[in-house]
């Protein structure tokens, strides 16, 4: 009788609001399977939680150096529709890209205070190269997403790799650089007093000190700031990841705002993959927007990856300087990890 009284009182479903249900339904039917490549790391656990959290996953697939048993059946605990794998070591790499539809690569060795992020290449290209590879004969039609640093470089080693591999589709390949768009953001927010999610403003460059170039000029809410504050502004977001290592004291790097920010940018791909129009994120990717081969800059994306490279804002005379600048360093970048793959 309480069952029949508490059921008296649901009320009835509108036209409207079952058709929204069915289209979120829909939209959980056609999810897709999602690697996570250094599930166990520091970025890696967390941006693996936010993902288990996003419905538009079906599978989630686990692979590190170590056990990942203990962090795919904790997860699996949590009521959401996804399933959890694990897989470890390099013997087991293959069975958890097998039939991904997108993999993310955190895996690598973090940043350590007083460590330039070219220290990191040598040991990082190896990790790199040997995803690229596994990628390129289990599932070469994935959009393969790098957090790996130093993104400059390594983009360029696994389009090199797969190359080798003929297996390169540059359309699919992204050096994940939300984090600076995501900082950018933030900072302005809090000059401007507004909530950081809807300020607008585009990351361009590399993923690298000065390599990053935040189009302040472009920001909306417009940005009204000396010359001096803007260079202090633009120099926090370039040298924000120094600021968390030194803040961590040797204890780590960003984990938890690139876990974030990486999770933004897959279930941008998701949307894309499920033909979501409008789709637009910053991305370090081949380009021939500047007059270096890889580039970070706004990327309308569909279900193959890559639609449109979008052509550049007007930049102002300051941040046309900064571009001529970074685009030098970029290039040694670059140059420098494609030498790892030639050797």
């Amino acid at each position: 009788m309480l069952t029949l009284k508490l059921l008296k009182h649901i009320p009835a479903v509108s036209r409207s609001s079952q058709q929204e249900l069915s289209s979120w339904n829909l939209s959980i039917t056609r999810g897709v399977k999602v690697a996570v490549v250094g599930a166990a790391g520091g970025i890696g656990q967390p941006l693996s939680l936010l993902l288990k959290l996003n419905p538009l996953i079906t599978e989630l697939s686990l692979h590190d150096k170590s056990d990942t048993k203990g962090i795919a059946a904790d997860l699996s605990h949590i009521c959401t529709a996804s399933t959890v794998r694990a897989f470890n070591g390099d013997t087991e790499l293959v069975c958890a890209l097998e039939s991904a539809s997108i993999v993310v690569v955190p895996a690598g060795m973090p940043r350590k205070p007083g460590m330039d992020r070219s220290e990191l290449l040598d040991v990082n290209a190896n990790v790199a190269s040997t995803v690229a590879r596994a990628v390129s004969n289990v599932c070469p039609s994935a959009l393969l997403a790098f957090i790996t640093n130093p993104v400059n470089a390594i983009v360029p080693i696994v389009a090199e790799v797969l190359k080798q591999e003929d297996a390169y589709d540059p359309k699919r390949l992204f050096g994940v650089t939300t984090l600076d768009v995501v900082r950018a953001k933030t900072f302005i927010g809090a000059l401007l007093n507004v909530d950081p999610d809807t300020v607008r403003v585009p990351v361009i460059g590399g993923h690298a000190g000065q390599t990053i170039l935040p189009l302040l000029s472009q920001c909306e809410p417009e940005l009204r700031l000396d010359a001096d504050k803007k260079a202090e502004l633009v120099s926090r977001i370039q040298e924000a990841g120094t600021e968390v290592v030194k803040a961590k004291a040797g204890k780590g790097s960003a984990t938890l705002s690139m876990a974030y920010s990486a999770s933004r940018f897959v279930n941008s791909l998701l949307r894309a993959i499920n033909n979501e129009e409008d789709i637009i994120e910053c991305a370090y990717v081949q380009s021939t927007l500047s007059e270096a081969e890889f580039f970070a800059s706004p990327v309308l994306l569909g279900p193959a990856g890559i639609k449109k490279n979008l052509e550049l804002p007007p930049l102002d005379e300051d941040e046309e300087e900064r571009l001529d600048s970074l685009i030098v360093q970029l290039n040694k970048e670059i140059t420098d990890g494609v030498k790892l793959v030639a050797c």
